[in-house]
């Protein structure tokens, strides 16, 4: 089973805090150029910019996977993929109405541009991208389920808008086995501190807002293809039980480096 080299959090120029070079050509080439196999946009509460990036996945070879990072009613961030285009954007017509309904105010949080194949601006988003939702985090996971997608917590070592920084614990009913980790030297005092964490596959992507943040060829998945639908398969899938070696260091498990 070959490796791929993957990105799995990253926000376009549909982003308010996104630049502006963040452009959905940009971002592939960039992926493409840097070696990367598989990468996910994941605009915040929007997948708008996902159909010009899926053209030029095809174009480049680059496996792209439609999704967005979810803010929920608590403020956790949630990165949520779908195997196919039409799922992400039936998903992201029913968040659009559970955003908070602010207006964007471009001078103070930035533009929200979607883009067409030829890196055109085609339109802009009104309602502000980076407001919560009014969905929990309990809900969440079972809502992405029913779009066929699959979702896991972002960047659960930063200090805002994670799961352990706003709400402080994982909720005992919780059911996902993917987690996504900023930086794996925060790994083990995670895992001793939330146990839960030695029983999902540990991700680290950059969460890019400029093109030079994109992950360099750093960590594998292992999935039984490279499509969409083998990627979100291979990270909804519990990890063997007798597989305790993932994300303690790199070039161990699920996600190696070169």
């Amino acid at each position: 089973m070959k490796g791929l080299y993957y990105d799995l959090h990253i926000h376009s120029c549909l982003s308010p805090c996104g630049d502006d070079d963040m452009t959905p050509a940009n971002i592939v080439g960039m992926a493409a150029v840097k070696g990367l196999d598989v990468i996910a946009l994941t605009d915040h509460n929007s997948c708008r910019n996902c159909p010009a990036a899926l053209i030029h996945g095809e174009n480049y070879g680059v496996t792209v996977i439609p999704g967005m990072e979810l803010t929920t009613a608590e403020e956790v961030h949630v990165v949520c993929l779908f195997p196919s285009l039409s799922d992400a954007m039936a998903f992201d017509d029913f968040i659009y109405g559970h955003i908070l309904p602010i207006k964007n105010k471009e001078d103070i949080f930035g533009k929200q541009q979607i883009m067409n194949e030829e890196d055109e601006v085609t339109q802009t988003v009104e309602r502000l991208l980076i407001s919560a939702t009014d969905i929990s985090f309990d809900n969440v996971f079972e809502l992405v389920e029913s779009y066929h997608g699959t979702a896991f917590p972002a960047h659960i070592d930063k200090t805002t808008t994670s799961l352990l920084s706003n709400l402080g614990f994982v909720p005992p009913d919780s059911t996902f086995c993917c987690a996504e980790i900023h930086d794996f030297k925060n790994l083990h005092r995670i895992q001793q501190e939330h146990p839960y964490f030695l029983n999902c596959r540990m991700l680290s992507s950059s969460d890019a807002h400029y093109l030079p943040d994109i992950h360099e060829p750093e960590y594998q998945i292992y999935p039984a293809g490279k499509t969409a639908a083998d990627i979100i398969e291979y990270l909804r899938t519990d990890i063997p039980a007798a597989d305790n070696s993932h994300g303690t260091t790199k070039g161990s498990g699920p996600f190696q480096n070169k």
